[in-house]
């Protein structure tokens, strides 16, 4: 039996089913979001700052630099430097070497930079012809030394015969003559091998001091020569070697005649080298050349080092100053010097801010005295390094910079 449902009832509950139906075509409500908006200046105001923040920091703060200076002329760490000059070294004493007669050269025993001594062989020429005058020459001797031998045996079996009245007066001196005339040709047979030797020895290029080669000019199989004295290196022809003592290497300056007056042989000097910055040299006024290159109104001067050190080497370039007095190996010590602006007081002590790969690093230094514009300085600083000019009293280690052009 089916239940009896009234139909108002029917109805509500049909309303009520209805109302919980989703409606898809009704449109969502919007959420108010009007407080962002209020933040968006703010944020992009902080986003502003942080990029021209990181982009100082990753560019760097653009500062001034100058270069640190290095040892050079009229920075004299002793002394006053009177006059500077520059100049090159050059050996006093040096040599092309050639042969002494014309022949092919058949072994060449040295390269550039090898050392020789006095007599030594370097080089040789064809001799067989020359050996085997050597060769007669020695033959020679000993057929006259024979001959005289014999000659003498002669003369003293003579001398027993004409005592005994066997043989006459002029036998005996005709033997007597037979033994001066074979002393002679003995004497002869020697000059001649000695003529020899010395022909042969003149096959054989020997060093005329102890040395060393600066440059090869020939090779063998070629054909040389006899060179007359005061040739060009480069250009001369038939030369074997170029011979240098480096031993006596020295400093050939050229100095203006007006300022003549103010050195002295004996003066003392310091030397530094282009190749060598960072090096002094003591030495001294050798020589003076007493002429004048009219050309150039100028007198050659020539420095001698104290020591020679065996990283110099001929025709580097290099300056002189002339000091007013002698310098010690304490005051010869490698100096630097910076522009006063360069340095600051930090924490109660001197420092320069040293540019390394974009960052300034503050390196502790002593002031010295003052050269020209500059102010000597000792530290873990180098000659050729750049130090910001003028940093501001904020300005720290390890900041970022930028040198402006």
């Amino acid at each position: 039996m089916v239940p009896d449902v009234k139909p108002e009832r029917t109805s509500d509950l049909k309303v009520d089913l209805a109302s919980l139906r989703i409606d898809r075509q009704q449109p969502p409500r919007r959420r108010r979001r009007w407080p962002l908006f209020l933040f968006l200046p703010v944020i992009a105001l902080f986003a502003v700052l942080y990029g021209l923040r990181l982009r100082q920091l990753l560019q760097g703060v653009e500062v001034s630099a100058v270069t640190v200076a290095g040892p050079g002329p009229g920075t004299s760490s002793a002394g006053t430097a009177v006059l500077t000059a520059s100049g090159y070294l050059v050996p006093s004493r040096k040599a092309v070497v050639s042969a002494k007669i014309q022949g092919r050269l058949s072994e060449l025993r040295v390269e550039e930079g090898s050392r020789v001594r006095e007599g030594e062989i370097i080089a040789r020429l064809e001799n067989s012809d020359f050996k085997a005058q050597k060769q007669r020459a020695a033959a020679t001797i000993m057929k006259a030394e024979a001959d005289l031998a014999e000659f003498r045996r002669q003369t003293g079996l003579a001398e027993t015969l004409a005592r005994e009245k066997i043989v006459s007066q002029d036998d005996l001196a005709a033997a007597r003559s037979r033994v001066r005339i074979a002393e002679a040709v003995l004497e002869q047979a020697r000059a001649d091998a000695a003529l020899s030797q010395a022909q042969y020895e003149n096959t054989l290029i020997r060093a005329p001091f102890d040395g060393v080669i600066l440059k090869k000019m020939a090779e063998v199989g070629e054909s040389v020569a006899p060179i007359p004295p005061g040739v060009n290196l480069s250009t001369s022809s038939g030369a074997i070697v170029a011979l240098a003592d480096l031993d006596t290497l020295e400093v050939e300056a050229d100095v203006a005649e007006s300022s003549l007056s103010k050195i002295s042989v004996g003066q003392p000097a310091e030397i530094v080298l282009d190749a060598l910055p960072d090096t002094r040299f003591r030495g001294r006024i050798s020589r003076i050349v007493p002429t004048v290159d009219r050309a150039k109104a100028t007198v050659m001067t020539k420095v001698k080092f104290d020591a020679i050190d065996p990283r110099i080497l001929p025709e580097m370039s290099a300056k002189v100053s002339f000091l007013s007095q002698d310098v010690t190996a304490e005051q010869q010590k490698p100096m630097v010097a910076v522009a006063a602006d360069a340095i600051v007081q930090r924490d109660g002590r001197a420092v320069v801010f040293v540019i390394k790969e974009g960052t300034a690093v503050a390196v502790p230094v002593t002031p010295g005295k003052k050269i020209g514009d500059l102010i000597a300085i000792a530290g873990d600083v180098k000659s050729g390094e750049k130090v910001v000019l003028k940093p501001a009293e904020n300005f720290a280690s390890g900041a970022l910079v930028k040198v402006a052009k």
